[in-house]
Formats: C-alpha cells, sequence, structure tokens
C-alpha cells in the first residue's frame, strides 16, 4: 500500500476515467454516509465502478455499521474494499471479517480533538480484524465523521502511524498545497483527498488533482 493516493467522491465515469488517468489509485465512492448527502445513488455508483479500467480500484466508503449490510452494499455495487467510518462495535467487524475474508476492510480512525488514547486503544481492538487505518477529521458542527474538508493535528496521525501494526491512510483537508507536507510530517502509508480537489462547481478539478498527484507523489518518493 505505500504511496497510496485515493480520492473520493466520484460523480460519474468521466470523473472516474480522468482520475484514473491523473495517476489515482483507488476512487471512493460514499454511500449511506448520513449526514452527508451522497454523490450517487447505489444503482449509478455500481454502473461507474463497472468501467474503472485497472489496475485502479473503487473503495465502498460507508457509516453501516452491521455485518450482513456491509456486505450486502459492496457486492451491490461491485466492490472488494470497504472503509467503514461508522460507529461499529468490536463484535460487529469481527463478524465481518470472519463472514467476508477476502474483502479488504479499513477502519477509520476519527481525530476529534486531543483523543489520542482513545485511538490507540481502537487500534488494539481493531488491528487484528481489519487491513488497515485511515485517520480523518471530526467537525463538530455537522457531526460529520470525514469529508469535512478540514485538517486535524497530524502529531496525532504521526503517533497512530507510529503505534499502528496495520497501515495507516492520512485523511482529512488535504489538498495540493499541503499534501506533500503532510506525508512528510505523518508518514503514512497513503492520502486521501475529496473537496480539496473539487472546483466551485463541486466536481473534482483536473489541475487540482494532477498538483496532488505530483505532490503526493514526490513526497512518498522521499519516504519510500
Amino acid at each position: 500500500m505505500k504511496g497510496l493516493i485515493q480520492i473520493a467522491g466520484i460523480l460519474d465515469a468521466e470523473e472516474a476515467r480522468m482520475l484514473v488517468k491523473a495517476g489515482v489509485h483507488q476512487l471512493g465512492f460514499p454511500l449511506r454516509i448520513f449526514p452527508h448527502r451522497e454523490d450517487l445513488t447505489e444503482e449509478a455508483a455500481a454502473k461507474v465502478i463497472q468501467r474503472i479500467p485497472p489496475p485502479a480500484e473503487a473503495v465502498l466508503i460507508t457509516y453501516e455499521n452491521r455485518t450482513r449490510a456491509i456486505e450486502d452494499l459492496a457486492l451491490k455495487i461491485g466492490v472488494r474494499r470497504v472503509q467503514i467510518h461508522g460507529d461499529i462495535t468490536l463484535e460487529e467487524i469481527s463478524n465481518l471479517r470472519c463472514s467476508s475474508p477476502r474483502l479488504h476492510i479499513t477502519k477509520s480512525l476519527i481525530v476529534t480533538g486531543d483523543n489520542l488514547a482513545l485511538l490507540e486503544e481502537a487500534i488494539l481492538q481493531f488491528a487484528p480484524h481489519v487491513d488497515a487505518f485511515i485517520t480523518d477529521t471530526y467537525d463538530p458542527e455537522t457531526g460529520a465523521f470525514g469529508a469535512t474538508g478540514k485538517t486535524h493535528d497530524w502529531a496525532i496521525s504521526r503517533r497512530l502511524v507510529e503505534y499502528s501494526p496495520r497501515p495507516v491512510i492520512l485523511a482529512g483537508g488535504l489538498h495540493p498545497e499541503n499534501v506533500k507536507e503532510a506525508i512528510l510530517r505523518v508518514r503514512p502509508v497513503g492520502v486521501d483527498a475529496h473537496t480539496g480537489v473539487e472546483g466551485p462547481d463541486g466536481r473534482k478539478n483536473v489541475k487540482k488533482v494532477e498538483a496532488f498527484v505530483k505532490a503526493a507523489k514526490e513526497a512518498f518518493a522521499i519516504l519510500f
């Protein structure tokens, strides 16, 4: 996973093709993500995912927290990777691991402030049942766990990278101007962006995407 670049919030097949051409490795599809509004219906997402050229892959990003619901949604849209941002219990994620051993599971670690001790405890509990973690930012104004456009204390994410036995991806307010610094300070295996590469119209901006990919690759080349 070293050097992974993920962009989330894909609107259509044209946008997906542009991202892949720009060098993005994983395309995130947020579905069932209250309080956020979904970019696509589940049916539309499935159609876009079918047309993503390899080696790029699609990732389901969801607040769903029940094993059967996660499995059914992943199957419906045709993905092998899920990113769980909801308040899922250890029992449910253990059930998911046992029920779908080939599903690549990434568990979010939401930075709400100085909650490092709680996040370290979460790593200890969930690490045996997941493939990776992703740090992201909590927005107290909306109650959103990610896709907030806001950064968090990168020192916390750096500590989690050092502490975790699983790979850690960094998200939260990343854009072309700060992603290189973020990677060098946090040392994650990958980065994720959403609103930070969008234009005023809410669509991914090709120049911002290309600049983001270029800056991320430069930083990863130094680390790895």
